[in-house]
């Protein structure tokens, strides 16, 4: 997990209620013309990090990727993404407006070709500046790139990096409902061609996992697949709030989610989600490795 890496990060967060009125959010975001389609959002497992030189012929959900973002630029004008990613963990929450992002390899011990993958995206430092003014307590920096909860997902994604990226940080101490709260705030960037991305994973307790894959044991444990099963439910069925109490609303909830990064990457997607919107899952398969999952959806 990365956490307060730099001198900025140790900032208090800023008052939860800057993040005003919907009025206010329309003001700010009237710069961005409106499209005549509404921006899909997405949840996305970023996948196992021993995964990444596979190619999409090797690898499945690198393939699922793939084609959701040919559908995507075949079929809406994506001006620029945002990816809410795991592993940018904060105190406060900050926004990336650089206009080059840097490739951040923030993983360690791995063989050398985990070093040799490239992707160099652009930044949009127009669009995060929007996130900014729609909620002044986002604080901008530049001090920051696209780390491995987005780059290697995006590169199946788009993968001629042709669409402009950027990231917002997760505040680590902050409850479930401020990050529900939120993406509801940044609903309105759905309307100005902004692909919104949570990208996390929705089981994922490394301490385990490492325990037995340190013994070669790559077999999950059987409880991933009854948690796999009730996460899915609440998600069809609209049950945001177990999702939001996720260490409450389920026995298993805080054996799959023992600390917040990974998790709570879905509660921005889902708050930007209404009513008229369908959920769809684009990737699903029973959990193959221990304590993690690659079920990831669109929202649409």
């Amino acid at each position: 997990m990365v956490m307060d890496r730099k001198a900025f990060l140790q900032k208090s967060i800023l008052a939860f209620m800057s993040m005003n009125t919907l009025s206010s959010l329309k003001a700010f975001t009237d710069r961005l013309p409106i499209q005549g389609k509404r921006m899909p959002v997405l949840f996305t497992s970023h996948g196992d990090p021993m995964d990444i030189p596979l190619s999409r012929q090797e690898r499945a959900f690198w393939n699922a990727l793939f084609e959701l973002g040919k559908d995507l630029q075949k079929n809406f004008e994506v001006k620029a993404a945002l990816v809410v990613s795991a592993h940018w963990c904060t105190r406060g929450t900050f926004v990336n407006t650089s206009p080059e992002q840097k490739q951040i390899y923030d993983y360690y011990g791995f063989p050398e070709s985990h070093y040799k993958v490239y992707y160099h995206a652009k930044g949009s430092p127009e669009i995060a500046d929007e996130v900014n003014k729609i909620i002044p307590s986002v604080s901008k920096t530049t001090d920051w790139g696209l780390d491995h909860g987005a780059w290697p997902m995006l590169m199946h994604l788009f993968p001629n990096a042709d669409v402009p990226v950027f990231q917002m940080s997760i505040d680590y101490y902050a409850k479930p409902e401020y990050h529900y709260e939120l993406g509801k705030q940044l609903k309105s960037l759905r309307e100005k061609g902004v692909l919104i991305i949570g990208s996390g994973s929705l089981i994922h307790n490394l301490q385990l996992g490492a325990q037995k894959m340190r013994a070669n044991d790559m077999t999950p444990f059987g409880w991933e697949a009854e948690y796999d099963v009730w996460i899915k439910k609440q998600i069809d069925e609209r049950n945001f709030t177990n999702i939001i109490n996720y260490e409450k609303s389920h026995k298993l909830g805080k054996l799959a989610a023992p600390t917040p990064d990974h998790f709570v990457p879905v509660l921005y997607s889902l708050g930007m989600s209404d009513n008229k919107d369908n959920i769809s899952f684009f990737y699903e398969a029973e959990p193959t490795i221990p304590a993690f999952s690659e079920r990831s959806f669109i929202i649409s």
